[in-house]
């Protein structure tokens, strides 16, 4: 860099930036002690779902560990294609599994899709995480990301802890969950619409640049996301 005024005050400026930064970064880390602070209840019911694998259980998808995170990928029973949003998060998936497992988290997407769309989806998309139907459960209903018409139409849903919420059939979300010793299993976190930022790499990154994510002109946010076979 050269030395200049402008270099000068842009160190400045950046050394002022860098203690909000800091300050960010405590509050996140005393959040994220509150967020695993969080009680914890007990499932009741005990979930199957359907994979490549066959018929699995939610706690069969824990594999050797005591955590699991689940991603709720928007793919209605009707449609021939998964979620363009769903898929721009999910690009990123492949790589975390393994530090994931690292660390005694497992990691699944389940959808209500039929299973032979969801794994010709993944196919297309070229994903290699597990991706199951909950396709005739309740699971999708349960943790609020999939609703009936009566639901949408009296505006009577709740999502993201909203009651009344404007959704759609199919919503966006994250559930965490951990098993005991004897099997036992409780829901631990779950979150929905702008919680599931940190969860996208590309954000995080465009968030860096001087643009932005330069979402501000379109009709909505994520007008300008395409599926990553079709940019």
């Amino acid at each position: 860099m050269k030395n200049s005024d402008e270099t000068s005050a842009w160190i400045a400026a950046r050394r002022e930036l860098l203690a909000a930064e800091k300050s960010l970064q405590v509050a996140r880390d005393d959040l994220a002690a509150k967020r695993r602070a969080l009680p914890a209840y007990r499932l009741d019911v005990d979930y199957e779902f359907l994979g490549d694998a066959g018929n699995q259980s939610l706690l069969s998808l824990f594999g050797e560990h005591t955590q699991l995170l689940v991603y709720h990928f928007m793919f209605h029973p009707d449609w021939d294609e998964g979620c363009k949003s769903c898929s721009f998060w999910a690009d990123s998936f492949d790589g975390a599994i393994v530090h994931l497992a690292a660390r005694d988290v497992a990691f699944a997407v389940i959808s209500r899709g039929p299973v032979d769309k969801l794994l010709a989806y993944k196919e297309r998309m070229g994903w290699s995480f597990p991706w199951l139907s909950s396709l005739g459960s309740s699971f999708n209903y349960d943790f609020d990301v999939s609703f009936a018409p009566v639901q949408i139409d009296g505006k009577s849903a709740t999502y993201n802890y909203n009651d009344g919420a404007n959704v759609g059939t199919e919503m966006p979300g994250l559930s965490v969950f951990r098993r005991d010793d004897e099997g036992a299993i409780y829901h631990t976190y779950s979150c929905f619409s702008r919680g599931l930022d940190t969860l996208n790499p590309v954000y995080q990154m465009l968030d860096l640049v001087p643009k932005g994510r330069d979402e501000s002109e379109l009709p909505y946010p994520m007008d300008w996301v395409r599926r990553n076979d079709s940019y």
